[in-house]
């Protein structure tokens, strides 16, 4: 691919055909535009586990709480941490821009910030994982518990994880030659 610039700052990359490919977009427009779509996406997970966060603060109150074993209450504190790393990585990407807003370093905080969610989205897959243990664990006892909640995770780390990584190398492995 050659690259032509059309308008001051705007570089316009071209296929092996001469067709134009991608936006037309400078690297500040490109960062908002990233930023914008990151901030939205945040949305989702954001809300969710503030919700699962807050629900979790509460088990320890209930009636049922002083029975649970040593190895529940256990997972009930791992459960508890982890939801409070993914809270805190989740919400972190609001408070780096706040902080660096304004000091022209946009494309740098949107690869923060990104990284921030990722590493969120991991602790949410954590913290999902060790709830459906206890909660699984307390209802049911059985043995196979693990192995159901193993498989749920799987499920977890193939939609999250892999099928968007598997797009990515399938569909853009040829941009990075």
């Amino acid at each position: 691919m050659s690259g032509t610039n059309q308008g001051p700052g705007k570089p316009v990359e071209r296929d092996g055909d001469g067709q134009l490919r991608g936006r037309n977009e400078t690297e500040d427009e490109r960062a908002d535009r990233r930023w914008a779509d990151l901030m939205q996406e945040i949305r989702v997970a954001q809300t969710g586990v503030q919700i699962f966060f807050g629900f979790l603060l509460t088990v320890v109150f209930t009636p049922r709480f002083p029975q649970l074993s040593d190895t529940d209450r256990t997972i009930y504190i791992v459960t508890v941490s982890l939801s409070a790393a993914a809270t805190g990585a989740l919400i972190g990407p609001v408070s780096f821009h706040r902080i660096v807003a304004g000091r022209r370093i946009k494309p740098r905080a949107v690869v923060w910030a990104s990284r921030l969610t990722l590493l969120g989205l991991l602790l949410l897959v954590a913290t999902l994982g060790s709830a459906l243990l206890l909660v699984l664990r307390v209802a049911t006892g059985a043995a196979f518990v693990p192995w159901l909640v193993a498989g749920i995770l799987t499920w977890y780390l193939l939609c999250w994880f892999a099928l968007p990584l598997w797009v990515r190398w399938r569909h853009t492995a040829h941009l990075d030659r």
